[in-house]
């Protein structure tokens, strides 16, 4: 684990013995190679992070680059885990589904998918780095599993959507494609038709497992079969493997300028307006009510 000449047997008793002699002389901190062993000793390699809250949902304040890094070390620890992209429409069902808030309490990473996101948090007193969408994640997180050779299985889309994503992302760029699945998957549990997912996931043996179901679904069906599918780590992509595949995206200048949502209700009118125009508007009043408890409620350091 400890690499180096600082890390040998002897550099290890060197260096404690040079901190207990600075001890002796009066000096508090240990050698910083002392620091980073303290620091596996009590906490493995986790980091503090900092968290935000939006009414009942906690969002990770991480950058792009280190949302990539922790899902590596979600990988690299080998237990599993759950990474979710919240958005406003998340923040506004978690506020009234026990059972979606409680997926997010488990969840592993909580990235924010959405400029609104990022904007209100300045508001709340800790100021969100940067919008980490799962459509944005998926490409750069591929290439990382191509680079370290991780087997991915890609879960949900429309009919062949699955498939489609599957051949680009092996042609474009070399990923390990173990298993597609275009699944009926209930939100409520359904023991026989998750056991047959589960069977075949466990098969598979991948690192990462893209779901493509939409929110809550995804979400719900990770928070229940996630401890049977380990050290498998779950990623909630939403629409994403449409995106891979070949759908249409809203232009980067109306993503940048937090207008995606504008761009996906004149795609689909029907489904979405319900969404937009009736549901999400409850997020002002969710986001005056985190405003009005105290900082120290809404803003939290944690080493997860």
């Amino acid at each position: 684990m400890f690499q180096g000449k600082s890390t040998s047997r002897g550099g290890i008793c060197t260096a404690f013995a040079a901190h207990a002699l600075g001890r002796i002389r009066g000096d508090t901190q240990p050698p910083r190679c002392l620091r980073a062993i303290f620091r596996v000793v009590h906490h493995g390699d986790s980091k503090p992070r900092t968290r935000v809250r939006f009414g009942e949902l906690w969002v990770d304040s991480l950058t792009f680059a280190e949302a990539l890094d922790e899902i590596e070390a979600l990988v690299a620890a080998g237990r599993g885990g759950a990474v979710f992209t919240p958005n406003v429409d998340h923040v506004v069902n978690v506020d009234a589904s026990p059972l979606f808030r409680d997926a997010y309490a488990a969840a592993s990473l909580s990235l924010a998918d959405g400029q609104p996101l990022v904007w209100t948090s300045r508001l709340l007193g800790a100021p969100l780095p940067e919008k980490i969408s799962g459509s944005d994640l998926v490409l750069p997180l591929m290439e990382r599993a191509a680079a370290r050779r991780w087997r991915v299985y890609l879960l949900g889309g429309g009919e062949g959507v699955a498939e489609k994503a599957a051949e680009v992302l092996t042609a474009r760029l070399g990923v390990t494609i173990v298993g597609c699945d275009a699944p009926m998957v209930s939100l409520e549990p359904n023991p026989a038709e998750d056991g047959v997912l589960i069977e075949r996931i466990q098969g598979a043996k991948p690192e990462l497992l893209l779901v493509a179901l939409g929110a809550p679904k995804q979400e719900l069906w990770l928070h229940r079969v996630g401890p049977r599918i380990r050290p498998t780590v779950g990623i909630g992509v939403g629409a994403s493997l449409d995106f891979v595949a070949g759908a249409r995206r809203a232009p980067r200048w109306m993503s940048r300028a937090g207008f995606e949502w504008l761009f996906r209700l004149f795609q689909e009118p029907r489904r979405m307006s319900r969404r937009y125009l009736l549901n999400d508007p409850k997020f002002l009043l969710i986001l005056y009510r985190t405003l009005r408890i105290p900082r120290e409620l809404r803003i939290r350091t944690e080493i997860r």
